[in-house]
């Protein structure tokens, strides 16, 4: 039977598969930080800091909005410094962000289905004098607000969904897949032992709690990497159609007042006005793209099937580590007092 060295190696191999949950000890760890004291001296310094730094900046900037919004920004930044270092959430995201640029060439074939009709829906909002009217009004606070808001409203649409994918394939997991799941790995000939003595492994087959979170938050910033591409895209195509395309009279005529330049080198003429209508579509265009990915078939077939694989596989060679680490404390000697 492998040894303590077995378990060190593919605990090392969830590691470096954005998996940190699915290892016992760390797993462990991260639900001690996740104690309600822990979360409550968190949460206060989040809210402290972000109500210090949203009031200083609301009267030095005189804009109540603003402060509001950077308030709101310095206690998310305070608490995904304390996911990312103390929760060992950079190691998901690090693995999420490689697996997602290394996906780039499954997003082009979406974004010629996606794009065209969006960019037509879009693009009829970008020429609409009242689109420009709404947009010129939000001062910088309102504005990264709304931004916000739209993301927030894109992982609420993805996280149920998400969580019903990993639901399914959980269930599915036999003893014959232990040994493809844990092919390449350390425990591959351990994995073999299991299914030719016949096993019963239902309950390591069920995954919940931490380690489904951790599967989530694969999906979920691998997705989000995706999307704030295609939102960059998008901001990058008005600036450059609107600085082209639209007129600073044409502007001032729909907002009814002077545009607020921000650069004037010759032929390029780029207003506040123009940035802040790129924002908000390229924004909204991030939520569209969210809600067409998870629901186009295509597109779930090749990105969603060939990461989920990688889940799955995840998930069955956790099976036979958390077997090996119950064999190794049955057989452990008893300790002496």
């Amino acid at each position: 039977m492998p040894g303590p060295g077995e378990v060190q190696r593919v605990e090392r191999w969830f590691l470096a598969h954005g998996l940190p949950y699915f290892v016992d000890d760390v797993r462990a760890t991260v639900q001690a930080r996740l104690s309600r004291p822990r979360l409550l001296l968190v949460l206060t310094a989040a809210v402290l800091l972000g109500g210090g730094v949203g009031t200083v900046v609301g009267f030095a900037s005189d804009i109540a909005s603003l402060g509001v919004s950077a308030g709101l920004s310095v206690a998310l930044v305070v608490v995904a410094t304390y996911a990312l270092r103390a929760l060992r959430a950079q190691t998901i995201a690090a693995w999420a962000l490689r697996r997602a640029l290394g996906s780039l060439g499954l997003l082009l074939p979406l974004l010629t289905r996606a794009l065209p009709m969006l960019l037509l829906f879009v693009t009829f909002l970008f020429i609409n004098a009242e689109v420009w009217q709404v947009s010129s009004t939000l001062d910088g606070g309102v504005l990264w607000g709304t931004v916000l808001f739209f993301g927030a409203a894109a992982v609420l649409f993805l996280v149920p969904r998400l969580t019903e994918e990993l639901d399914a394939f959980d269930d599915s997991i036999e003893e014959r897949d232990l040994i493809r799941a844990s092919a390449g790995t350390p425990l591959e000939a351990y994995a073999r032992h299991l299914v030719a003595d016949d096993v019963d492994l239902p309950e390591e087959a069920q995954v919940g709690g931490l380690q489904m979170v951790n599967l989530v938050l694969v999906l979920v910033i691998a997705q989000a990497v995706q999307v704030l591409l295609l939102a960059v895209a998008v901001f990058g195509f008005f600036i450059v159609f609107g600085l082209v395309a639209i007129d600073v009279g044409v502007v001032e005529s729909w907002i009814q007042a002077s545009p607020t330049t921000i650069l004037d080198a010759g032929p390029v003429h780029l207003t506040a006005e123009l940035v802040q209508v790129s924002v908000f579509l390229a924004a909204f265009s991030g939520l569209y793209f969210t809600v067409y990915a998870i629901t186009d078939e295509l597109y779930r077939k090749e990105f969603f099937t060939q990461i989920m694989e990688e889940l799955r596989r995840a998930v069955g060679t956790r099976v036979v580590y958390r077997a090996l680490r119950r064999d190794l404390v049955e057989s452990a000697p008893p300790v002496v007092e």
